[in-house]
């Protein structure tokens, strides 16, 4: 029997506004019956504050706003497929936490593209994969906050840009354009998931198990560029 079901709140861990060079956390919770909840806390680092108040001036917006925006990233995530209710709130200017709760995991953050999420479930074992690339990756910015997608692009992310550049090709890049700092910064900035499951993990491709959770550290860099295809694959 196949179905998509719990999983795909993972999602966020791979495509939450977290694009920038930042410190995140993820914890998820599985619900039987194909819902899920999740605690997020995000904050950008100095450089990539400083660098999107400037992006923010030439765009015409304030300067003096939020730059993680908690209002304009639950806007526009509440309208996506999937998603029952979303709170999030600033804690600084740059600075986010708060809950998403994912009631159809099935529908969730359907892109145009079709879905990336392929849930089993079984009598002994049930299974998820979720594969991210260059074709769908786009569709998915555009699901987040409005300004995602311009700010990427202005930090020429192949992700959107949909180049073919390694993962070197792009920090020098950056590092060339905004300096050796910030390329730094991004390539040192982590997203740490911590997902809870129904029962113990019996295998994870790309984190680990520790008890009933699955473990994830994800290179924001591999997600800005995407050089392979991400594949995150758990089995319980």
């Amino acid at each position: 029997m196949i179905r998509s079901n719990k999983f795909s709140f993972l999602l966020l861990v791979l495509i939450a506004p977290l694009f920038f060079s930042c410190s995140a956390r993820i914890d998820g919770t599985v619900k039987e019956g194909g819902a899920a909840e999740i605690k997020l806390q995000a904050s950008l680092e100095p450089r990539a504050t400083a660098l999107i108040r400037t992006l923010r001036s030439f765009m015409g917006g304030a300067a003096d706003g939020p730059v993680l925006d908690s209002r304009a990233i639950s806007s526009s995530l509440s309208g996506a497929p999937g998603i029952a209710a979303i709170s999030l709130s600033n804690t600084g200017p740059s600075a986010l936490n708060g809950g998403i709760s994912v009631s159809k995991i099935e529908d969730f953050l359907t892109v145009d593209k079709g879905r990336f999420i392929t849930y089993t479930e079984g009598s002994r074992d049930s299974s998820i994969i979720i594969n991210i690339n260059r074709d769908s990756a786009p569709d998915l910015i555009s699901r987040l906050s409005p300004d995602a997608a311009q700010y990427l692009s202005a930090l020429m992310a192949p992700a959107v840009l949909g180049e073919n550049s390694t993962k070197k090709e792009y920090l020098d890049l950056v590092a060339s354009v905004y300096g050796n700092p910030l390329a730094d910064e991004i390539a040192a900035a982590r997203i740490r998931a911590f997902i809870e499951f129904p029962r113990p993990p019996k295998s994870v491709l790309g984190g680990n198990p520790r008890g009933r959770i699955a473990e994830f550290e994800i290179p924001l860099l591999d997600i800005l560029v995407l050089e392979t295809p991400l594949r995150y694959e758990v089995t319980w």
